[in-house]
């Protein structure tokens, strides 16, 4: 997470905050003016998947999942959504990510989209 954050810093990406256990990461992201979702995603992902690899932290070679979740957060969560990323271990020893997401997807009443 420390390499992203500097990663992030050096290609001028407001890093807030950066956690997440197991199968997935978190980041609380403030996009700057001429910075898309989509844009910052496959920065943070390709350089931090090449660097995983050429440093051989895991025995395969290490990929991202091609997608991304984004959703927005106003000004008065901000300090919530940080305390959430920031207790990522404590909080799936509750519920496990895919069952938070699938809750989550369902309170929602959106549609998972499956490609």
């Amino acid at each position: 997470f420390e390499h992203i954050r500097a990663n992030a810093k050096k290609k001028g990406i407001w890093l807030e905050c950066i956690n997440g256990y197991k199968e997935h990461v978190h980041c609380l992201i403030s996009l700057g003016k001429d910075q898309s979702i989509s844009k910052v995603s496959k920065l943070i992902k390709g350089e931090s998947s090449y660097w995983i690899n050429s440093q051989q932290l895991i025995d395969q070679k290490f990929r991202w999942q091609d997608d991304y979740w984004a959703v927005s957060v106003s000004k008065s969560h901000v300090v919530a959504v940080r305390n959430y990323i920031q207790n990522q271990e404590k909080h799936h020893k509750k519920i496990s990510f895919r069952e938070e997401v699938e809750d989550f997807i369902q309170k929602q009443g959106w549609d998972l989209v499956k490609g």
